[in-house]
């Protein structure tokens, strides 16, 4: 692992996005068009409980359509490439970062469209940074878990149907962790009660992120 290294991937990452715009409008419009159908069919308004769930559903589909081709746009040459030029653990690590950062925006966008679309009423009475930490840890947490299955589905051979069948079982521990944490912060509970949870959170995606750094290696070597 070289910080160089990890430097020139993240460029390199951002460069391939800037040629592919329309995956950015791809997942801006599946936020759009699934919080819009969530408010043709719930006009009468949700509790807190529903509101919190319905957002990490959305932003679990999205993150699963985003992230999905992490390791599916390169084809054969370009991985043997980067294999002679780069360390496999800079590889990882980097893309971890960028789906990492990819993932906390498209989260805080979402929030933004949910909460105009849906109503922001059950945010009045929340501790509104609690929230968008938990919103931030979460979509993080997701990134890291569907980028090493991004990974293990694409060295496969069956990139979509494997990750969506490894995927939901291994990022549903983490799903109800975060609904739990958002949940409290809406409800306006304190730091003092929160910070087990929130802890709870970051070592899931410390113990995600070391996995892969150890477990990719194999994964390119093959």
């Amino acid at each position: 692992m070289k910080p160089a290294e990890i430097s020139a991937l993240l460029r390199l990452e951002a460069a391939l996005d800037l040629r592919q715009r329309a995956a950015w409008a791809g997942m801006l419009l599946y936020v759009v068009s699934a919080v819009y159908v969530c408010y043709l069919a719930v006009k009468g308004g949700l509790g807190v409980a529903t509101w919190n769930a319905l957002f990490w559903i959305i932003l679990l589909f999205a993150a699963f359509n985003a992230l999905a081709r992490s390791f599916q746009r390169e084809d054969a040459g370009r991985q043997l490439y980067l294999y002679t030029l780069v360390d496999p653990s800079s590889v990882v690590l980097a893309r971890v970062l960028y789906n990492a950062l990819t993932m906390v925006v498209l989260g805080l966008v979402s929030l933004l469209i949910y909460s105009l679309l849906m109503g922001s009423e059950v945010l009045r009475e929340a501790d509104l940074l609690q929230f968008v930490l938990a919103v931030i840890v979460g979509a993080t947490g997701f990134a890291t878990v569907l980028t090493l299955i991004s990974a293990i589905a694409a060295r496969a051979g069956n990139g979509i149907g494997l990750m969506a069948i490894l995927g939901f079982p291994l990022v549903l521990p983490l799903l109800l962790l975060v609904m739990r944490v958002s949940k409290l912060a809406l409800d306006g509970v304190a730091w003092s009660v929160t910070g087990t949870y929130f802890g709870g959170l970051v070592l899931l995606d410390v113990i995600t992120v070391t996995l892969a750094w150890i477990l990719f290696p194999y994964l390119w070597r093959d």
